[in-house]
């Protein structure tokens, strides 16, 4: 059982970061490097916390995990000092807890007990417990290649490899069966690789697990788009089944901001998929921010990860504008009651390093130079209303406008859904209204034998909601290809993405 005091004797610790001073100056990750010992002895009394709840609300699929990570068995476990059996629990539910636990921006402790009363100190550290079990499951060679023990003979094609595709295609080689991931990028990993900064998640990280999954007889192609240079008459021909799992990375624009055309304006993804491969060694990014003013439209995850890129390229300034006031510190039980995901303001790494956020503001012009640059914007304090209709109008409140300097403009407002491909238009599939693509009960498409999962299903979510997603096609697959499956389906195709700003 738990430690029925824990949570009275050791107060939440947060995992310790680097200086912002020293953290700016490199692209090495955030969190400040431990040894695996005191990793351990740093966790444990963190984990001690756990109450071991009757009905753990962490775990819940509507609240907390989507995953169904049985989180108390392991908290338990790390506080006994049982590593090895922590790893091998979590690694029942999660097929990257090291992604989850750096990316994530945790539900679970959000549905923790521990996070009703103030006075408890807050929730568990659960994403750190994560982190740090796989982390030293790493180092204390409790991680090995999972090859199957039984060969189906069934091929499957995964298109795709960020986290949903990776997810499905280790469960679906584990099962038996033949996977080759395609991806079109020139390296593997998707937005991990390419979306996620190098401080928050360095790609070696990522390196370690493809390795893993090549042991195990995953076969990755990068550099070929399904569609074009595998054509979809060569992808039925040679796969048994095929799943989808293409994100969602058609970026949300705003033409209607006059200006909006002039250089130096970009969509976030345009800037972060450079910074990545300059990370990689590819050679000087087209779009820096070095010396210049840089404002960014948009106030969540991806315009933080713009924040910090910009701030380590040397920018002389970062502001960062949200067209929502500023939320409050703490969890309103009126507006967003426990365990819901609470509207309370998140601020992140990035935000302490340099800058400032700007709250209820909208930008109403991009300025130009006589060349056609970008070379300040003219904001405006908005209100954020809905029509009759329920729809979004972002309204100015006031009659006053304000200049801001800005060489270089990042649009880091969303996403619309899945990029139109010649791949789903050689397999007859449409997009949804929102823009995703649909599947039945068993996630399958409207074309036989290919499915979806991931961002492609659900737009742009978390990397937990991926991985789950991954997961459940996965089954399906194998159900699809062999009568039967027992590889677990943690999340059902119609249930909702959590809402997550």
């Amino acid at each position: 059982m738990a430690d029925p005091k824990g949570f009275l004797k050791y107060s939440r610790a947060d995992a310790p970061k680097r200086p912002a001073d020293e953290r700016i100056g490199d692209w090495h990750e955030v969190y400040a490097a431990l040894s695996t010992e005191d990793r351990k002895a740093e966790t444990a009394t963190q984990a001690a916390r756990c109450m071991d709840c009757g009905i753990p609300f962490c775990h819940s699929g509507s609240a907390g995990c989507p995953l169904g990570n049985l989180i108390p068995e392991w908290n338990n476990q790390v506080r006994r000092g049982q590593w090895a059996a922590a790893s091998e629990r979590l690694h029942a539910t999660n097929n990257f807890p090291e992604f989850t636990g750096k990316l994530c921006p945790a539900p679970c402790e959000a549905g923790c007990v521990l996070s009703i009363s103030p006075e408890a100190g807050g929730p568990v550290a659960i994403k750190r417990v994560e982190e740090a079990i796989a982390e030293v499951g790493w180092d204390s060679d409790h991680i090995h290649p999972q090859s199957p023990e039984v060969h189906t003979g069934h091929r499957v094609a995964v298109v795709g490899s960020g986290p949903g595709g990776l997810a499905a295609a280790q469960q679906l080689t584990r099962a038996g069966h033949e996977v080759t991931v395609f991806e079109r990028d020139d390296r593997i990993g998707g937005l991990l690789r390419y979306g996620i900064p190098e401080f928050k998640m360095e790609k070696s990280v990522l390196d370690r697990r493809l390795a893993q999954m090549r042991a195990e007889g995953t076969r990755f192609v990068a550099g070929c788009e399904v569609g074009v240079d595998l054509t979809v008459e060569q992808l039925r021909a040679s796969y048994d089944a095929v799943v989808l799992a293409v994100g969602a990375l058609r970026g949300r624009d705003d033409r209607t901001i006059p200006g909006r055309d002039l250089r130096g304006v970009h969509l976030a993804m345009d800037h972060l998929v450079p910074a990545n491969k300059e990370c990689e060694g590819d050679g000087p990014t087209p779009i820096t921010a070095k010396g210049k003013h840089v404002v960014i439209l948009g106030g969540g995850d991806t315009g933080a990860d713009c924040y910090g890129t910009a701030t380590r390229q040397g920018a002389l300034s970062v502001t960062q504008l949200d067209n929502y006031p500023q939320p409050p510190t703490t969890r309103d039980d009126d507006v967003s009651p426990w365990p819901t995901w609470p509207y309370v303001l998140r601020t992140y790494p990035a935000h302490e390093e340099a800058g400032e956020r700007r709250f209820a503001v909208a930008i109403e012009e991009f300025l130009g130079d006589d060349e056609g640059n970008v070379r300040a914007v003219r904001l405006r304090h908005v209100e954020v209303r809905r029509d009759a209709d329920g729809r979004r109008q972002v309204v100015p409140v006031s009659d006053e406008a304000e200049e801001l300097p800005c060489d270089l403009a990042l649009l880091a407002i969303g996403f619309e859904g899945v990029e139109h491909m010649p791949l789903l238009d050689g397999l007859g599939i449409d997009l949804t209204r929102r823009g995703t693509i649909g599947c039945g009960s068993n996630w399958e498409t409207t074309a036989p034998g290919v499915f979806v999962c991931g961002d492609a299903h659900r737009g742009a979510s978390l990397v937990v909601w991926a991985i789950a997603e991954g997961r459940s096609v996965a089954n399906a697959v194998d159900t699809y290809l062999t009568g039967d499956s027992q590889l677990p389906s943690p999340v059902h195709p119609t249930a909702l993405p959590l809402a997550v700003a």
